[in-house]
């Protein structure tokens, strides 16, 4: 059964403490889906203030639907650049083509319409539909679940307790007012129930949360423990005889796939390429790569094509290759 009095007193809460963000209103949805829809994409595995200069400069340069729906990729990942994860970049600019075409330029409102645009999985849906149209859909992200179980003293690891926290969550979700309850929830778990000391002293929840005053407060939720990979490799600058250096654009598909690059490897070394002593390492969400940095001087390259240096500034590159060429340039330029 639905708490109405944490579901109130959270919403109490909100009006006076939610954040102030450039794609939030409060008082209901937002009066522009599209800007809700570019957030919420954006804020895929990635925090609120990595996203906030990103989303101001991308809703300048695209300030509607059918002006991302008809640019070019190419400068979508330049704006994107630095934000990580580009698939989300490719998926958002197929997803508002299918809703120009198909839609009109009008985002869909129902749950099986917004789950079939690309990129779009349940949590993004249920974001979209809340924040942008006020329907009563639960919004879980990593905020929610660390505010619901403790909320009710969830000691299990979380990947055996899916069930029963969305629906713990669904029963607290407000009917009258989803789209504050979904910013509410998660604002809440992002100011007051932090993953570490959490102020539970100014708790609005803390009367009836079942781990206030317990000492393994800071252990909830109990996540498994991911161990990353490292990867080693070798990328290589590779310079002609009026100093341009070859970059390639990557395959449509995988990783870092549609930015341009240094070319690099996992094996392979290029014959006669020499080793600066330098490299660098970047960690991705699963993995740790580290790559020694090598030079060459040839023309004798099919793929890709040789810029200037100065040039590089219209080229969409990964913040790995930026680490690659800010640590070579900075012994060699």
């Amino acid at each position: 059964m639905t708490d109405y009095s944490l579901t109130t007193s959270l919403l109490e809460w909100y009006q006076s403490n939610g954040r102030n963000l450039p794609w939030r209103v409060k008082g209901g949805a937002h009066p522009n889906p599209y800007i809700v829809l570019i957030s919420e994409v954006m804020l895929q595995q990635t925090t609120v203030a990595t996203v906030i200069p990103y989303f101001e400069r991308f809703i300048k340069r695209f300030p509607t639907i059918f002006d991302l729906a008809a640019a070019n990729i190419d400068e979508i990942y330049q704006y994107w650049e630095g934000l990580g994860y580009y698939s989300r970049a490719r998926s958002l600019h197929s997803s508002v083509q299918k809703i120009v075409k198909e839609y009109k330029g009008i985002i869909p409102q129902t749950k099986e319409e917004i789950l079939n645009l690309k990129g779009i999985g349940p949590y993004t849906a249920a974001s979209i539909l809340a924040l942008g149209f006020n329907q009563a859909e639960t919004v879980i992200d990593g905020n929610v679940i660390r505010v619901i179980c403790r909320l009710y003293h969830l000691t299990s690891p979380i990947n055996t307790l899916k069930q029963q926290i969305r629906e713990l969550a669904e029963n607290l979700t407000s009917q009258q007012h989803p789209a504050d309850y979904a910013s509410a929830i998660m604002d809440f778990g992002a100011l007051i129930c932090t993953p570490q000391n959490p102020q539970c002293l100014i708790c609005p929840w803390n009367k009836k949360c079942q781990s206030f005053g317990q000492t393994d407060i800071d252990l909830i939720p109990l996540r498994p423990k991911i161990n990353k990979k490292e990867k080693c490799g070798n990328v290589y600058i590779i310079t002609n005889n009026i100093g341009q250096i070859l970059i390639e654009k990557r395959r449509e598909k995988g990783l870092l796939s549609g930015l341009w690059e240094f070319p690099w490897d996992e094996k392979c070394l290029f014959e006669n390429a020499i080793d600066t002593g330098l490299n660098i390492s970047h960690t991705f969400t699963h993995f740790k790569l580290t790559l020694k940095i090598y030079t060459l001087t040839t023309t004798n390259f099919s793929k890709g094509k040789f810029i200037s240096p100065k040039d590089f500034k219209n080229y969409a590159f990964s913040t790995l290759m930026k680490k690659v060429w800010k640590t070579y340039s900075t012994k060699n330029y």
